[in-house]
């Protein structure tokens, strides 16, 4: 007889034994999959019995982390911001730190205000999403080079009913979109550099779209062509947020001002390193 509380305390063992760096939290969050249960039943019924199908689920589940599978490619989907993302092996699992970018938007655009705004490299949709999600006025383009990954974050867009203030384009970067077209351009572009990629987590390197992580020999390609397409798409006085690698402030500052940005200036993540250079075109 195997009951929630077992359970947990098991599958942390387990993956504890396997060295995975969340043990409570990933196992809580696959046994809670596996079994239908919330955080607050495992609290308030821990002793509610599980079937054998599923045992057997989060068995499989269990075992796919102890192979340093991410817990949201397992579940296929991901919490970022407010939102619940649905996933797959296309996109870029969304990390904690891009909603600092996300949370700049919104402080500069207050809620009745409309804007439009082009995500860049979009993938899953994350960054888009969840500043149409708190703008209604607002409406979007997101772009990908990936059909798979549009394919997701139009999935997400329906999902979360915002399908009608957000469309999708497959090309690359902004090729075929209008000069000017834009009040604020946002990006999340691949910036690690290749020879580093092969040093990564397992849980990155091997689950990651290498799409969305390799930013080339120096880890700028992408910064080096998305800075004179964001100053083109960009109306006058538009403003644009871009998401950087923590070394990489001083480059990309300098592909902006170079480009004919104003006001170019990095912020820093809940954790003190530089996560964003913001501008604005004059």
């Amino acid at each position: 007889m195997t009951t929630l509380v077992k359970a947990w305390t098991d599958a942390q063992k387990r993956l504890k034994a396997a060295a995975i760096d969340s043990p409570a939290i990933d196992a809580r969050l696959l046994l809670e999959a596996a079994t239908g249960a919330t955080r607050a039943d495992i609290l308030t019924d821990p002793y509610r019995e599980l079937t054998a199908e599923q045992e057997a689920t989060l068995d499989a589940c269990l075992d796919k982390r102890e192979k340093r599978m991410p817990v949201a490619r397992i579940l296929g989907r991901k919490g970022f911001w407010k939102l619940l993302l649905n996933l797959s092996e296309h996109v870029l699992i969304p990390r904690p730190e891009t909603e600092c970018l996300v949370d700049m938007v919104l402080k500069a655009y207050p809620e009745g205000e409309s804007f439009s705004i082009a995500d860049l490299g979009t993938g899953s949709g994350a960054i888009l999403l969840s500043i149409l999600s708190e703008r209604p006025a607002a409406k979007g383009l997101g772009t990908d080079i990936s059909e798979e990954a549009l394919a997701v974050a139009r999935d997400n867009a329906a999902h979360l009913g915002i399908a009608a203030r957000a469309a999708f384009l497959r090309t690359s970067w902004g090729d075929g979109l209008h000069d000017g077209g834009f009040d604020v351009v946002v990006s999340n572009p691949p910036y690690i550099r290749s020879d580093v990629i092969p040093t990564l987590e397992p849980e990155v390197k091997n689950h990651d779209p290498m799409l969305a992580l390799d930013g080339g020999s120096s880890g700028l390609d992408a910064y080096e062509a998305l800075a004179p397409e964001i100053f083109r798409l960009l109306k006058t006085g538009g403003r644009t947020w871009l998401e950087i690698g923590f070394d990489q402030s001083a480059d990309v500052e300098k592909l902006m001002k170079s480009a004919g940005f104003e006001d170019v200036a990095t912020y820093l993540d809940l954790s003190n390193l530089p996560r964003v250079v913001a501008a604005r075109k004059p």
